[in-house]
C-alpha cells in the first residue's frame, strides 16, 4: 500500500514513516523537507497514494497561528486527496483538543472538524501527550527547569506511529478513537524519570499558569476516557530505551 505521509519529518512523523516501510508499505514523505508546502499546496502531489496519515503541526502555541495552519494544511490535503484518489485520511488528533480549545488546540480542534465534514473517508486518533514533549517543552528558569502543573496519560511517540499505521490499513472509522500510555503522570515527572536513566542532574519544578489552557491541563480535561486503548512502554521503560 502506498501511505502519504504528511509531517513526515516532526516527532511522530518520522517514526510513522518508520513503521510504515517496516510493514513493507510504500512511503511518500509529504513535508517541506520534500518540496511539499502543505500551507499553499505547492508541491504536493499524491499520486498512487491510497491512504494519508496527516500528522503535520505548526511549531506556535497561538491560537490564531494554529488555526490558520490547520485550515490551510487540511484543505491542501483534502483537495490533493480527492484529486488523486485516496480512500481514507488518518488523522493525528489530541485528546482533550475538542474540550480545551485554546492555544495549539484551537487549531487541533478545527482540523477535527474539517476533517470529519470533509470529502474522504476518515479516522482520527486521538493522543494524549508524548514522552517526548516534556524534553521539548521544559524552559530554563533560573537554576531550575519547569513544566506547567499537568495531568497527563502520557505515551511514546512510536507506539502512537504504529497505532497510525495499523488504522490506515484498516477500513475508515468515520469517528475517534483515543490513545494513551498506560501511567497517569505529568510531563515533569517523565522529564525525571528520562533523566535518572540518563544520569542527568537538574531541578525540574512544575509551574501553576493562568488562563482557561493551562486550567484545562490540571483539570483533567486532556486525560483520556475509559474507552482509550492502552498501549506501552511504561515511562521507565521508554526513558531507558535509545532515543
Amino acid at each position: 500500500m502506498r501511505i502519504a505521509v504528511a509531517g513526515a519529518t516532526g516527532i511522530v512523523g518520522t517514526w510513522i514513516v518508520r513503521e510504515a516501510r517496516a510493514a513493507g508499505h510504500d512511503v511518500l514523505p509529504v513535508a517541506r523537507a520534500q518540496g511539499a508546502d502543505l500551507i499553499t499546496g505547492a508541491g504536493v502531489h499524491l499520486d498512487g497514494a491510497e491512504v494519508i496519515i496527516d500528522a503535520s503541526g505548526p511549531r506556535t502555541g497561538s491560537a490564531q497561528q494554529a488555526r490558520a495552519f490547520f485550515a490551510a494544511t487540511s484543505s491542501t490535503l483534502l483537495r490533493a486527496g480527492v484529486e488523486s484518489g485516496v480512500r481514507h485520511l488518518v488523522s493525528l488528533g489530541i485528546v482533550g483538543a475538542a474540550k480545551a480549545p485554546y492555544g495549539y488546540y484551537a487549531g487541533k480542534a478545527l482540523q477535527e472538524r474539517l476533517v470529519a465534514t470533509g470529502p474522504i473517508p476518515w479516522t482520527l486518533l486521538r493522543s494524549t501527550q508524548f514522552f517526548e514533549f516534556a524534553e521539548k517543552h521544559v524552559q530554563k528558569l533560573g537554576p531550575w527547569w519547569a513544566l506547567p502543573v499537568m495531568r497527563s496519560q502520557p505515551v511514546a511517540a512510536a507506539s502512537v506511529a504504529r497505532r497510525l499505521v495499523e488504522l490506515a490499513v484498516e477500513p475508515p472509522r468515520f469517528g475517534a478513537l483515543e490513545l494513551a500510555g498506560p501511567e497517569r503522570m505529568s510531563l515533569a515527572e517523565v522529564l525525571r524519570t528520562r533523566d535518572r536513566a540518563l544520569g542527568v542532574r537538574r531541578t525540574v519544578i512544575e509551574l501553576r499558569a493562568p488562563g482557561g489552557f493551562a486550567r484545562a491541563l490540571r483539570d483533567g480535561t486532556i486525560l483520556p476516557g475509559p474507552d482509550a486503548e492502552i498501549v506501552g512502554p511504561r515511562c521507565a521503560e521508554w526513558a531507558a530505551s535509545p532515543a
